[in-house]
Order: structure tokens, then sequence, then C-alpha cells
């Protein structure tokens, strides 16, 4: 499909008669495209947030988008590339925090509110680890565990330096973090039940990360800091 074939497939048909229509200018077609695109992304974010990768089905997507479905061929390749991008643009966000040389604290308040921000994307990465230890039936790309040696050895590093407590098992306790960051997306009943307010409410949204702060820095053997 060329570009001028995306753009007419994404556009109002209805033209009235004898109504001259001018060229669009290369920046607005680029606007365009861009503007389908991010369209098309968080059609399928919802996609597969909501039926994971292989439940997810790419005319439901473009119905999503409101878009002709060839478009997600043109744009993305199709399904798995759409996946993909999705998992590219977490790894961006995630290479961004490594090089912010960051606190583990912050590190971790960090992961936390992207969770709270992007609730879906959270959906959709455990859809990925519910099916076939994070590569579903069909071939879905994997997350590439993200949580992985990497964070191990970091964790480790931080507690040699004494940022962090060595009486515990980094792998375990990548575990336990894993758990208190996805905790909101996978079981908001529990925050209501719990701590009393919901797991969307603004009030939430500001005590928990404050909260986390303070176990962080009980465990790193210290009051936790207070952010800059």
């Amino acid at each position: 499909m060329s570009d001028t074939a995306a753009q007419a497939a994404d556009r109002t048909p209805a033209r009235r008669p004898g109504r001259s229509r001018r060229t669009p200018e290369a920046s607005e077609r680029l606007r365009d495209a861009e503007r389908t695109r991010a369209r098309i992304l968080d059609a399928a974010l919802a996609e597969f947030a909501d039926k994971g990768y292989a439940g997810a089905r790419v005319r439901q997507i473009a119905e999503r988008a409101g878009v002709n479905a060839q478009l997600i061929s043109y744009y993305f390749g199709g399904k798995e590339g759409l996946y993909r991008e999705l998992v590219q643009r977490w790894h961006s966000w995630e290479a961004g925090i490594d090089q912010a040389g960051l606190s583990f604290a912050d590190v971790n308040v960090a992961y936390l509110q992207a969770t709270l921000d992007q609730p879906d994307l959270m959906r959709m990465f455990i859809w990925e680890g519910l099916t076939h230890g994070g590569r579903s039936s069909d071939g879905a790309p994997a997350h590439t565990d993200s949580e992985g040696p990497d964070e191990v050895a970091d964790l480790r590093r931080r507690q040699a330096s004494g940022e962090v407590a060595d009486d515990v098992d980094a792998g375990y306790l990548m575990l336990a973090l894993m758990g208190i960051l996805t905790t909101p997306v996978t079981m908001p009943h529990m925050v209501q039940r719990l701590c009393g307010v919901e797991a969307d409410s603004e009030e939430f949204r500001a005590r928990f990360p404050e909260q986390l702060r303070r176990i962080l820095g009980h465990l790193a053997g210290s009051p936790a800091s207070e952010p800059g």
C-alpha cells in the first residue's frame, strides 16, 4: 500500500460534488500518519490487555482505532509488529530509567508510577506471563524477561554498596518487588479491602509511592530519603 493509499484509507470518504480540495502538505500528511499510528497503538494495547496476544484480533484493533484494517499491515506489518512496537516502547522507557542513575527507592517508585499510569500495558505483560511462560502458543514475541539477571545484578551491586540490606537474596527481593508493583493492577479489589481506597483513585496514587519509599527505606536499614 502506498503512502497516498494509506492516507486515503483513513479519510472520511464523503466529499461534496463541486467542492475542490487542496492537496495536504507533507507536514500535514506526516501529522495524519503519526496520529493514525498512535490511535492504532492505543487500540492494540487495549485489545492485548483485554484478550492477550493469542486472543487479540486485527479486525477488532482496527475497529477500536476507527481505521481500515489495511493500515495495521501498512504501518506495523500486522499483529506481531504491533506487539513488538509496544514492547519496544516499554524497553525504551526502561533504558531511560537505567541511564538516569536513580536511587533504589526512586527506581521502584518510577516503576510503580508507570504501572499506575499504564495499567493496560501491565495487563498485557501479565497475559504474556500466564501464557506458556511468556510466549503464547501462536508465537507471540516475548517481553524478553525485563526483570532478569541484569536487575538482580543491580540489586547485588546496591547491596554491596550498602544501599540495600545484604541479608536478603536479590532474586527473591526482585520477586517481592514485582508483586508490590503489580498488585494494583492484578488485584485492585485488595487495594480497596486493605487500604480503604480505590486502586485508581488519586488518594491511592498519592499515598502508595510515599508508603513504598518508607518500606524501601526500612529495607535499606535507614529512613527513606525524601524525593529530590
